[in-house]
């Protein structure tokens, strides 16, 4: 793969300043025609052996373009924030919105990259970060990036002549330390772990490009070449066709059990009972936050549910056993502009916490696969891979010492409309009753099957749902208060891992003694 890049390609200085002189034209034109267009962003990737002239680059492309419409980020070691989160945080947080273009140097491919040249993972763990860069690229093309991956390279008597002319001239010695010339001296192993990595992780949608870096008039044309034909073929292509008003459901299995009708909604739970448990759990929650532990641990919990089953009243009985400077509760509602700008988990990652500290998500990504999917807001194709990209992100949170708690509060269609109507009728409950609420029961069927295949895509053994009866308000909260508590206090025991527990957690065992649990209906 790297053959070619190895022989010498040259470009004389009058045939490369006549060249850049319209190449520069050419991309600041495209770049304008971008921004007006708006429908698409653009990520480069920077990545090659040390000392190929990258950062050269980078800075050529922000000279020929117009730097307020580039968005360069360049990934070193992880900060203290940027540790605490999942790997591919920082990388989120960076995407360029759409019309404007975002240049990483360096990203998702360099640590593992790193880490298995050094050995510090074997051959399985950087198996598995290659998947997990492959899905992960695959994900932005299918949200409409326009993901260009350029590879600098040069042969190592190249690379040694380069650090050498570098080291040598006062103005740039400044770019070679010791770190430079430690890599050099693994230019074999580099290679090694590189060509096969850049094989597998080269698609049709996102190849990778292999630059000859030599010599800097041709590697500069050569990537200015192919950003302006790439941006021009995208720009130059019409929009696809609208997507439909509505999606047909997923074929539904003769023999399957609908996990919603087979709780029993009704659970007795007196408010008496209700207080001394309340009591008890938020002590336990308040001292398993304070554990010295928690510090290596974060918690995300996901509230979804039947319009009106008490999402946000579960969610304020657990905040009242915590610090107030250790929690946020995030109200996902319609994408602002700002997100729709931006891949569609763009605004969840961006949204997790520290290291201990809570995230309480009332709604969350989920949205996809439930009110896009039913109301017809993306096609058919966005949601049915999101279960796949859902999993993905999930098992990026849980590996990260992220304790994810997800929870579907069940009502029946009788004790919604009760509720709605007490809502219209009590003063300081009316703004939680809207049209779009009424209109959304007209869909209740469709909404149950979405439920149902929601539940058998993403329930796992890393991150299960707990479907939580809730046609009574207090048995509802103290499950779902008892159930963080208790995912917390196995952390903590487990030293932040999680035990499975199971695909799907429908047996309550948090109601107080003397009062009946679930029956286990669903055997699945």
């Amino acid at each position: 793969m790297f053959e070619s890049a190895q022989l010498l390609h040259e470009v004389d200085k009058a045939t490369y300043q006549r060249e850049q002189a319209r190449l520069r034209v050419d991309l600041l034109n495209a770049q304008y025609d971008l921004k007006l267009n708006g429908r698409f962003p653009v990520l480069i990737l920077i990545a090659g052996v040390e000392g190929a002239g990258k950062g050269e680059t980078v800075d050529l492309l922000n000279e020929w373009m117009d730097p307020r419409h580039i968005q360069t980020s360049a990934f070193g070691a992880p900060s203290d924030e940027e540790a605490e989160r999942p790997a591919h945080w920082r990388f989120w947080r960076a995407l360029p919105p759409k019309g404007k273009i975002g240049i990483f140097f360096g990203a998702w491919h360099s640590l593992p990259i790193v880490q298995r040249v050094l050995g510090q993972i074997d051959e399985g763990a950087f198996a598995h970060a290659t998947g997990e860069v492959q899905r992960l690229e695959q994900m932005l093309c299918d949200e409409g990036v326009l993901l260009l991956k350029y590879w600098f390279h040069l042969s190592k008597e190249q690379q040694r002549k380069r650090l050498k002319a570098l080291e040598k001239d006062p103005d740039t010695r400044w770019r070679v330390t010791d770190t430079e010339w430690a890599y050099f001296k693994l230019y074999e192993p580099f290679v090694e772990v590189c060509e096969p990595f850049l094989r597998q992780t080269s698609t049709a949608q996102a190849p990778w490009i292999v630059v000859p870096a030599a010599d800097p008039h041709y590697r500069a044309l050569a990537v200015g070449r192919h950003l302006l034909a790439a941006l021009r073929e995208r720009l130059d292509t019409p929009p696809a066709a609208p997507a439909p008003d509505a999606t047909p459901p997923l074929p539904v299995p003769a023999d399957r059990v609908n996990v919603l009708t087979a709780l029993e909604l009704d659970q007795p739970l007196e408010r008496p009972a209700y207080e001394r448990a309340l009591k008890k759990w938020q002590g336990r929650l308040n001292l398993a936050a304070r554990d010295p532990r928690f510090q290596n641990l974060s918690v995300v919990a996901v509230f979804e549910g039947n319009d009106g089953a008490g999402k946000g009243g579960a969610i304020r009985r657990v905040t009242r056993a915590l610090d107030a400077r250790r929690y946020a509760n995030i109200a996902v509602a319609a994408p602002t502009e700002e997100e729709r700008a931006q891949p569609y988990l763009w605004r969840f990652w961006r949204h997790l916490p520290r290291h201990g500290r809570f995230a309480f998500f009332d709604r969350s990504w989920y949205g996809r696969v439930l009110v896009e999917r039913v109301e017809g807001f993306c096609t058919e194709a966005d949601w049915m891979r999101a279960y796949g990209e859902i999993c993905d992100f999930e098992q990026a949170l849980v590996r990260h010492r992220v304790v994810l708690i997800k929870f579907w509060l069940a009502i029946s269609k009788d004790e919604q409309l009760r509720r709605f109507k007490l809502r219209e009728q009590v003063e300081f409950k009316r703004f939680k009753i809207t049209d779009e609420d009424w209109r959304n029961r007209e869909r209740w069927d469709a909404y149950e099957s979405a439920v149902c295949d929601m539940v058998e895509r993403t329930s796992t053994t890393a991150a299960p749902w707990t479907l939580v009866e809730a046609n009574n308000k207090y048995h509802a909260r103290i499950k779902v208060l008892a159930t963080i508590c208790r995912a917390v206090e196995q952390a903590l025991a487990g030293d932040g891992e999680r035990k499975p527990r199971g695909k799907a957690a429908r047996k309550s065992k948090d109601t107080p003694k003397g009062k009946p649990r679930d029956k286990p209906k669903d055997k699945r």
